[in-house]
């Protein structure tokens, strides 16, 4: 790869709808060219698909962060009914008030509920604090 297949994949990443022309004049390349590149790091798996990132609030899941307090000071204790479920992406200790931090991407609502009670259920949790995700403006992961 040189420097225009890097540029052409920067504008790809930018925009994978743009028009070949528009990308050419940002790399300062022909079209012919540009297509030419395109196809060839698409043959070598470089460029392995396009896709479509809906926003949190067109997707049919939920998506939510889930602050537990322990009633003691070992989280450990908790981590084998996390692994139980397989809704809970992540799973992070925290500073301040509250012990962890867990993602969660449930089905539906209601999956979601019926989690949060199973883990509040258990003698070990203090107190959960709910946030769904309403809207996502920034993911570097490319999720």
């Amino acid at each position: 790869m040189d420097k225009f297949d890097r540029a052409i994949i920067a504008a790809l990443k930018q925009d994978a709808r743009q028009s070949i022309s528009h990308i050419a004049e940002q790399v300062n390349l022909s079209r012919s060219s540009v297509t030419a590149r395109i196809k060839s790091l698409e043959q070598k798996k470089i460029i392995r698909g396009y896709q479509v990132l809906l926003s949190e609030s067109q997707k049919s899941a939920v998506s939510a962060y889930l602050e537990i307090k322990n009633v003691s000071t070992c989280c450990e204790d908790l981590l084998a009914i996390f692994s139980q479920m397989p809704e809970i992406i992540t799973c992070h200790g925290i500073t301040g008030d509250m012990d962890l931090l867990l993602f969660v991407k449930t089905a539906s609502m209601q999956r979601l509920h019926e989690i949060r009670e199973f883990i509040d259920a258990h003698d070990s949790i203090a107190k959960i604090k709910t946030h769904v995700v309403m809207s996502e403006w920034i993911n570097n992961r490319g999720e």
